[in-house]
């Protein structure tokens, strides 16, 4: 199946994912870095509330369009591709907030799938920081790692965790996994 090329990095906030991406595009690995980071930043340059902390549905409806946009974008390249963050992370993080998986949502991660196995950056207090897209607290970084542990299981996929390991072993890890 062409969806077996392509495999999500997931985990909370502050685990080191957008670091080992950055790593595996320059170990020249196919990536997709992670929408909401952008999405964040779009909105903070005109003012939006599409944010996660404040209009928390607003930002999960741009994030899913652009998870999609960034599946068939993968898809097209016909490489193996790491993909920061998949559809079911849009619902993970609704799960977080409390609020309800609108079912078109829930639709889009049932439908647009990724390779089964899903690899996962447990939360790691010593390499947790907070930045200015990242305002979570390390309790908000641990729950939304079980959160997501759960969603993913929830449709279906087998997780992988990632050591805590510094960046080249975890290059290593992911490389021999989807080689």
């Amino acid at each position: 199946m062409d969806t077996d090329r392509l495999f999500v990095l997931t985990g909370g906030p502050g685990s080191g994912k957008t670091t080992l991406i950055e790593a595996l595009a320059a170990a020249g690995v196919a990536t997709s870095p992670e929408v909401g980071r952008a999405v964040i930043r779009e909105q903070l340059a005109i003012g939006g509330d599409a944010l996660p902390w404040a209009d928390q549905l607003a930002f999960a409806e741009l994030m899913v369009v652009r998870d999609v946009a960034a599946r068939e974008a993968a898809l097209a390249t016909g490489l193996v591709t790491v993909l920061d963050r998949g559809i079911p992370d849009v619902a993970g993080f609704l799960r977080v907030t409390g609020l309800p998986v609108p079912p078109h949502i829930d639709a889009a991660a049932r439908r647009w799938r990724y390779n089964r196995r899903v690899f996962i950056a447990p939360y790691w207090a010593e390499i947790f920081t907070g930045d200015a897209e990242r305002k979570q607290k390390p309790e908000e970084a641990q729950a939304t790692f079980a959160v997501m542990s759960r969603t993913y299981r929830d449709y279906g996929y087998e997780l992988i965790e990632l050591p805590r390991a510094d960046v080249a072993a975890r290059v290593a890890f992911i490389v021999d996994r989807i080689a």
